[in-house]
């Protein structure tokens, strides 16, 4: 990637190459977020079969890992491949910078938090799955409109006091990282952005 094509895009895109190291943080990214996911499943392995609630919540942030990670592979694999194949300048390219680095960003987020509770034991789970109040899936960064087996975030209503969208549960999704936040929440608990 650094070798051969970042130069080619550096030259098409006539960026200089410090201008395209979210491209290299974005891979780095990639391949640290495949090693920590390769070891949850030798931690899911290890979770006693008779504690039902944290198995459940183990797999819902694995599935959302796997999710967010294939996002980011997506946007840095084949979305590139656009700016690479382009005849010459793209007036979009910021706009794809802003996006693969928002997604670094993001996935970097999910990952070390989801490495802190693994540490912890899921000790936010009590064995019949009950979360507590102070953290839950959504807390971890996992507000993708999409997660395991297709479930959706429901409808949103538009409020008639700000410009966010409130779904159903009394939430709303960060325009710049999706993260999921508290209604009274005025800034995005994940990228500090406000609503």
């Amino acid at each position: 990637m650094q070798a051969v094509h970042l130069e080619k895009l550096s030259d098409i895109q006539c960026q200089p190459d410090s201008q395209l190291k979210f491209i290299t943080e974005a891979w780095l990214q990639i391949v640290e977020c495949r090693r920590v996911l390769k070891w949850t499943y030798a931690y899911g392995y290890y979770l006693p079969e008779h504690e039902h609630g944290k198995r459940q919540f183990f797999e819902y942030l694995q599935g959302e890992a796997e999710s967010g990670l294939e996002r980011l592979h997506q946007c840095a694999e084949k979305e590139l491949q656009v700016y690479l194949n382009a005849e010459g300048p793209s007036k979009d390219f910021n706009e794809f910078r802003t996006k693969l680095a928002g997604l670094t960003s993001v996935t970097r987020n999910y990952f070390e938090n989801l490495v802190r509770a693994l540490e912890n034991g899921l000790s936010d789970v009590d064995s019949h799955g009950a979360c507590s109040r102070t953290v839950s899936a959504k807390s971890l960064g996992g507000g993708s409109s999409k997660g395991r087996g297709g479930r959706g975030k429901g409808t949103t209503s538009r409020s008639s006091s700000s410009s966010r969208n409130i779904d159903d549960s009394g939430r709303w999704s960060c325009e710049h990282c999706t993260f999921s936040n508290v209604k009274s929440a005025t800034v995005c608990q994940m990228c500090q952005r406000r609503s």
